[in-house]
């Protein structure tokens, strides 16, 4: 892995033996993680990144709007810059403006570029192993396969504590995804999942057109067929800038989040209906993720998906993060090693303003609304939604709350009655509950 270094590196100080010392610990080895690590290290703080697989290859599909993107980010870490459309039940098209679809594997290359002044141990840690000590944090990481996670290879064997490894920190940040590892979310939580396939950009061509990225497709997939339930979900297309382009059948946000079998039968359905032949061999990508994920305590820090930094509207979390970094860094670079509780505040102060706190308040009154609402209603809510470029506001700038009302206020002119009246009732449950 380029600019990495296994083991105890000199950014480390020494402490017992089997102990690693470090200003920072960030817990998770995706995009925020690797992101933040590398920015503590250029402010000069000594850092620590666990890494579960240190040498895996990302496979997700990271997009954003391009108003979200950090300035800092170099611009050929974006693969393409398609137009996003919407295209109604009725089959007419709204269109959205500009979209991003980000290099995955570029995103971590010039990220694991910076990782040169970081030690990157390959391992997770779970709630009850990362334990206060004094003014610091004695922090045991188990090895990949060992019991501090779940969900990887080998999860659930045998504990291997000795061949744990202990890290002390100063302060320790959750990037470890979503759900957290470190903060799991209530079973049968909202969840967003989707089916998509790979193909080339010719045989999508009845469903995306050249320079186009349909963020939402409501037209139905097909006759509904027994099995299927009557919760609504969208064809959703964006092309790599390779030549290949995904096309995935997604719910939006569901609790418990809809199977990936019928979302599987929905895309074969909806594509067959299309002319689309999809090859036996493409290339399959599966969705499944919290997208209601409370504040959490003040620590660990929370940092990217493990926080409410995805957007329950669109799961986007990697561009806020990516900006975030930087500027985190920076803040606890003020008070590290020397003064960790004020650095764990400032670094809350930086997330979670007043402003943000509201608008995530708000998004997530906004996903309430959409999960009771009747299911034949959700397209026209996002008809309405999408029917001026309000809409585009509440989907960017987390701290944005004139920008979020706004686009929550012109939703509701654009609807019509029945959603109307159904989020005027959500509307009043909402002030009722002082939310």
């Amino acid at each position: 892995m380029t600019g990495t270094r296994s083991g105890t590196a000199s950014s480390s100080r020494s402490g017992a033996p089997g102990t690693t010392v470090a200003d920072v610990l960030v817990l998770g080895g995706g995009p925020a993680g690797r992101a933040l690590a590398a920015a503590c290290a250029e402010t000069g703080l000594c850092t620590t990144l666990a890494d579960p697989a240190p040498e895996r290859a990302w496979t997700a599909t990271y997009c954003a709007w391009p108003e979200e993107l950090p300035p800092h980010l170099p611009a050929a870490m974006i693969a393409t810059r398609p137009e996003a459309v919407a295209v109604l039940p009725g089959g007419g098209t709204r269109a959205l403006g500009p979209y991003a679809v980000l290099d995955t594997a570029g995103l971590r290359a010039h990220l694991d570029a910076r990782l040169a002044g970081v030690t990157v141990l390959p391992g997770r840690a779970a709630a009850d192993d990362v334990r206060p000590d004094g003014h610091r944090y004695r922090v045991r990481l188990h090895p990949p396969g060992g019991r501090g996670g779940s969900g990887g290879p080998g999860d659930g064997g045998a504990p291997r504590d000795d061949a744990a490894r202990v890290v002390d920190a100063a302060l320790v940040v959750d990037a470890t995804g979503a759900p957290s590892r470190l903060r799991p979310g209530p079973a049968g939580g909202t969840e967003q999942t989707a089916w998509g396939v790979v193909v080339d950009e010719r045989v999508a061509a009845p469903v995306v057109g050249p320079g186009e990225a349909v963020f939402m497709d409501w037209r139905s997939p097909g006759p509904h067929r027994p099995g299927w339930t009557e919760w609504p979900t969208f064809l959703y297309a964006v092309p790599y800038g390779d030549g290949t382009v995904l096309l995935e059948e997604t719910s939006l946000a569901r609790r418990p989040g809809l199977g990936l079998p019928e979302l599987r039968d929905r895309l074969a359905a909806r594509l067959a209906g299309a002319g689309v032949a999809v090859p036996d061999a493409a290339p399959v990508e599966r969705v499944r993720f919290p997208v209601d994920t409370p504040r959490g305590p003040r620590h660990p820090v929370g940092f990217g998906a493990a926080t409410p930094l995805v957007h329950p509207a669109t799961g986007f979390s990697v561009a806020p993060a990516l900006g975030l970094a930087p500027r985190l860094a920076a803040e606890l670079a003020r008070h590290l090693p020397h003064d960790p509780a004020a650095a764990t505040t400032a670094a809350r102060r930086l997330l979670w303003p007043r402003s943000a706190r509201a608008v995530h308040r708000l998004r997530r009154h906004g996903l309430r609304t959409v999960l009771e609402m009747p299911p034949q209603l959700v397209p026209d809510f996002f008809d309405a939604f999408f029917a001026g470029r309000s809409g585009r506001a509440f989907l960017t700038g987390r701290d944005d709350l004139t920008g979020t009302l706004a686009g929550m206020a012109g939703v509701f002119r654009a609807a019509p009655p029945p959603v109307r009246a159904h989020m005027l009732r959500s509307a009043a449950a909402f002030h009722s509950k002082g939310r």
